[in-house]
């Protein structure tokens, strides 16, 4: 559909540029900003108001979306492979881009001053599959977020779009592109006032070539930087996903994940740097476990040794254990299926099975869960600290949504970091971060309750509670969402075994027919599956796991590295046999 072509009510434009006009007015009149400041301010209100404009002023038959075609048209994509694609193309692209990703891991922020840096998704690192102060600094977390609110608009129906629908299903797919460029700045720019800080040197040369701007445009450089790299991301999963084996998101992760659990088993450095001491021991699991025998005799270890080994962080032996846990659980979890038969129709004997798995939904829903309570966390740290939002009404500095230590050195004293929460509903919805945090306190309040931080030992278990309740919830919610918007619901699945010609021997081939049967399974299978992967990330998160994965990770790359094996066995059975090409969608 053109330009030209699309229906549209200009009226919209009267209101919408009334209101940039009061809010430019409001911001010359009583804010008084510079020039510069204006700009920049005048520029972003514009293209918001312009995106609305397209959306509201669609007058067509179909869904409002369809007025932001002239946009989702044009921006930069990865272009679909015409006809099959080797596989070993395909590897060449997956390692291409897993490297380069690394690469990015290590190109730090230009302007920033790293000493000073404090990381909004400290809790969240591993899922998010980024590094602090590089060009990967918000992973893949805008792409997460942007494709939550999607999401949650389609399940409310509050987007019109049949995603059966090839046509639709584009319209979403370039509107989820538009909302991951827009969450790209939502979580880019906060994180220049008081997190990202620009060094004193490039300030002061910027105020030289305009005074007085040097904080405004060196803020404006690295907020530039962080769209770029997390927009290359975005371009970078795009070519796994057309080109490669996978997805990018899902390679990311892995990789990220995969190289702390080596570090956190391995590192024979000290957490704190020095030389290796009772106080400040190897900071991997192993060289820990060796020093500790290899320093301690048999009454020092009775005496506290052993705590330090199997309790006690970095990276005890029991971390370890609940790591390699659930390595086995989600293997296991993975191979486990429920086998519908399934007959063809016309050609006697043909006969085959449709696998459900217990994991229907796959892994993306503990990856949305997570993702949103890592915004969750994000901005009740800038609610409580960023000198703006602190006056926001209600919810500004308020300690119900959460409070935090109010600088670095009061949190180190504490033990904590300066973005863990202290209290409010921040706490309670919080990364429990192994035994040691919750357990060994509730078991002796004398020793260990210092490990709580100032809360009383039925908070801590409120927390675990809640955290745990809300992983489970929200991911059996996120797999009813994401059943939805993939057609891996029972009439979708119905259309597409009466379009392969199968039907279920003793049932009549009719959509409606498959459809009952398929429906007494895949919504139960659905809750099933959110339950359990929410229940497998929280439950590694209460033991613990090696290198501050977190469960949530842990569960994500054993997920990752099956599917990616089975993905890899397709891609050759269609390389040694071009006909299975058509049957397994290779073409």
């Amino acid at each position: 559909m053109a330009e030209e072509e699309t229906p549209r009510n200009p009226t919209w434009a009267l209101p919408l540029g009334i209101i940039g006009l009061a809010v430019l007015s409001f911001d010359w009149f009583w804010v008084h900003p510079t020039i510069v400041s204006f700009g920049l301010l005048a520029l972003g209100l514009f293209t918001v108001l312009s995106l609305f404009y397209l959306g509201l002023s669609y007058d067509g038959e179909k869904s409002k979306l369809y007025g932001l075609k002239p946009v989702t048209s044009r921006m930069p994509a990865v272009a679909q492979p015409k006809g099959h694609v080797h596989f070993r193309t395909k590897i060449f692209w997956t390692v291409g881009v897993l490297l380069m990703y690394f690469f990015l891991t290590n190109i730090f922020l230009y302007g920033v001053d790293q000493q000073s840096v404090i990381d909004l998704f400290q809790s969240y690192r591993a899922i998010l599959a980024g590094q602090q102060g590089t060009l990967m600094h918000l992973g893949i977390g805008p792409i997460v977020t942007g494709s939550i609110i999607m999401q949650l608009f389609t399940g409310a129906k509050i987007i019109n779009l049949d995603l059966t629908d090839d046509e639709d299903k584009g319209m979403y797919q370039g509107t989820q592109k538009v909302m991951v460029i827009a969450m790209i700045f939502v979580e880019a720019i906060p994180q220049v006032f008081g997190y990202l800080t620009p060094s004193n040197s490039l300030i002061t040369a910027l105020n030289g070539s305009s005074p007085g701007n040097g904080p405004l445009l060196a803020g404006a450089i690295i907020v530039a930087q962080l769209v770029f790299g997390s927009y290359l991301v975005f371009l970078m999963d795009e070519v796994v996903s057309k080109w490669g084996i996978g997805s990018g998101i899902s390679l990311f992760i892995a990789a990220g994940v995969s190289q702390q659990i080596v570090q956190g088993t391995l590192n024979w450095l000290p957490a704190s740097g020095g030389t290796a001491t009772a106080q400040n021991p190897p900071s991997g699991t192993i060289p820990k476990a060796i020093f500790f025998f290899t320093h301690y005799n048999a009454g020092q270890m009775a005496s506290g040794g052993w705590e330090q080994v199997l309790l006690h962080a970095p990276n005890p032996v029991v971390a370890l254990a609940g790591t390699a846990a659930i390595f086995f659980l989600v293997a296991w979890t993975e191979s486990t299926r429920i086998e519908l038969p399934l007959s063809h129709a016309e050609a006697r004997g043909a006969r085959g099975r449709y696998p459900l798995r217990l994991i229907y939904a796959s892994n993306i829903p503990v990856i949305l869960m997570a993702a949103l309570l890592a915004n969750v966390s994000m901005f009740s740290i800038l609610l409580w600290t960023n000198p703006a939002l602190q006056h926001f009404p209600l919810l500004g500095h308020n300690q119900y949504i959460g409070y935090y230590a109010p600088n670095a050195q009061v949190a180190q004293s504490m033990g904590v970091s300066q973005t863990t929460p202290l209290g409010g509903g921040a706490y309670y919805l919080s990364t429990v971060n192994g035994l040691e945090s919750w357990l060994l306190p509730l078991l002796n309040y004398q020793t260990y309750g210092s490990f709580l931080v100032g809360h009383a030992w039925w908070q801590d278990l409120a927390h675990v509670g809640i955290y745990f309740s809300v992983m489970v919830l929200g991911s059996i919610l996120f797999a009813k969402f994401w059943i939805q918007t993939t057609n891996m619901g029972p009439e979708a699945v119905a259309r597409q075994i009466e379009a392969s010609g199968m039907q279920i021997p003793g049932f009549r081939r009719e959509p409606r027919v498959l459809r009952r049967v398929l429906a007494r399974y895949i919504p139960v299978i659905t809750v099933i599956s959110g339950a359990a992967v929410g229940a497998l990330a929280a439950g590694a998160d209460l033991i613990g796991t090696v290198g501050n994965a977190s469960g949530t990770g842990v569960l994500l790359t054993v997920g990752i590295i099956i599917n990616l094996y089975e993905a890899m066995g397709r891609e050759q059975l269609m390389e040694m046999n071009p006909l299975l090409r058509r049957f397994l969608g290779g073409e």
